[in-house]
């Protein structure tokens, strides 16, 4: 883990997405976070010694999905398949499929494995199964002021966790989608889909994949736009640019806030390979492009 030392920095972005705004001074108190992703190898470690059985590996309850068939009630994940060509970009499900039997051990399905991948980052794990792990180490998973603040490291304010330049010196910093999403992807340094914790270069204090290769579970409550009580969010949400505003989002209980971005982040999609990008995710959600990172209280 590192130390982060306490301090203030600014949050949020008033240049992408509304949900980022308004751009505020936010404190932290000084804390540890993981250098890394919790990887296949970390997680099944924990398993092996609780038997703890993860969300998508569990019976669905047929009264908890009222008119379902119950067919389709069986255990499973969403799973990322690319589209044989263009789609449109507003139907996310032309990417994504519900599939029975996928886990974090299969993470694309039954025949699919981590056996080769043990040092890739641990996906389709929901919340409850971060918070598990996370309380098996003695630790927690961060807020979302905490993984902004250290994914910024001395770049406060800054675009990107490495400064403003997406490729400085055309050098790819994150594992993000290359090519044309959700169809053609190259690869970052030929990595399509996940990649081992640490192929990327390094933040300011020393932290790897912050940005890009799985978004990252926090304990913050998702709402559309930070809650600043002094700041009067309308007006301020009024200022950004309508091109790239995301559909308004509920508010509430039931989604936390994802930070860091993918490898399935693209620039004509999902420009949120930032330390400022967020997005809502509902508690029970698994897939193959969310994973975690744990921090601990000084």
């Amino acid at each position: 883990m590192k130390h982060i030392e306490a301090g203030t920095f600014s949050m949020g972005s008033a240049e992408f997405y509304a949900d980022e705004m308004p751009v505020h001074d936010r404190r932290v108190d000084a804390f540890e976070l993981d250098v890394r992703p919790v990887t296949n190898r970390d997680f099944a470690a924990f398993v092996a010694d609780t038997g703890y059985v993860t969300v998508a590996e569990r019976e669905l309850d047929p009264a908890d999905f009222p008119g379902a068939d119950p067919a389709d009630l069986v255990p499973g994940a969403l799973v990322f398949r690319p589209t044989a060509g263009p789609v449109n970009l507003a139907d996310w499900r032309a990417w994504w499929d519900w599939v029975p039997g996928a886990h974090w051990r299969r993470p694309f399905g039954p025949g699919s494995s981590v056996d080769d991948r043990l040092d890739h980052p641990v996906v389709s794990v929901s919340f409850d199964d971060a918070s598990a792990f996370a309380e098996w180490a003695g630790k927690r998973l961060p807020t979302e002021a905490e993984w902004e603040r250290a994914a910024r490291g001395h770049q406060s304010g800054a675009r990107y966790a490495w400064g403003d330049d997406l490729r400085p010196g055309d050098r790819i910093m994150a594992n993000t989608w290359q090519g044309r999403f959700p169809y053609a992807n190259s690869g970052a340094q030929g990595w399509v889909g996940t990649s081992p914790v640490g192929s990327f270069p390094a933040n300011d204090f020393g932290l790897v994949d912050m940005i890009g290769n799985v978004w990252e579970w926090t304990t913050t409550r998702y709402t559309f736009g930070h809650v600043v009580p002094e700041i009067e969010q309308k007006r301020v949400l009024r200022g950004a640019r309508a091109d790239l505003l995301g559909p308004e989002e509920p508010t509430g209980d039931e989604r936390r806030a994802l930070k860091g971005g993918s490898h399935l982040c693209a620039p004509e999609y999902c420009l949120r390979y930032r330390p400022a990008a967020r997005s809502p995710q509902s508690d029970d959600s698994a897939t193959t492009h969310i994973g975690f990172r744990c921090a601990r209280s000084i």
